[in-house]
């Protein structure tokens, strides 16, 4: 038994909810990383780099615990990783969205396939370093 195709308004409200998703945490990680670049540039005003040494991240940005931490206390690099940790987020939330979506329709094929590249992309996210 096949279900009814969906209309022409639910695939373009759909497409108008994703359209928001996209556009809302791309512009969110923008305002984010560009504030937090603000705050990290007024505190630290003279360039301190020696490109001779590389040092990585400290120690307290390479969790996502440590990020929120940081950002929480407005520190700048915690509201630039923090950005950043939106950004990547964002196309993984566009999936999963999908995945709700081809669900709802009864779309199977296409809720199969979006599954898997969420699968995938949760995969290398995690596992993939």
């Amino acid at each position: 038994m096949t279900s009814p195709a969906p209309t022409l308004q639910q695939d373009q409200r759909l497409n108008q909810i994703m359209a928001v998703l996209l556009r809302t945490g791309v512009l969110l990680a923008a305002g984010l990383v560009f504030v937090g670049g603000i705050i990290f540039l007024m505190r630290h005003p003279q360039p301190t780099t020696n490109y001779g040494v590389f040092h990585g991240e400290p120690e307290e940005l390479r969790t996502i615990s440590g990020i929120f931490r940081e950002a929480r206390q407005l520190h700048g690099r915690g509201l630039i990783q923090l950005g950043l940790l939106l950004l990547i987020a964002t196309p993984v939330a566009r999936v999963l969205f999908s995945v709700f979506a081809f669900l709802y329709e009864r779309d199977w094929t296409y809720l199969a396939v979006t599954i898997l590249v969420w699968s995938l992309l949760t995969y290398s996210l995690f596992f993939g370093g």
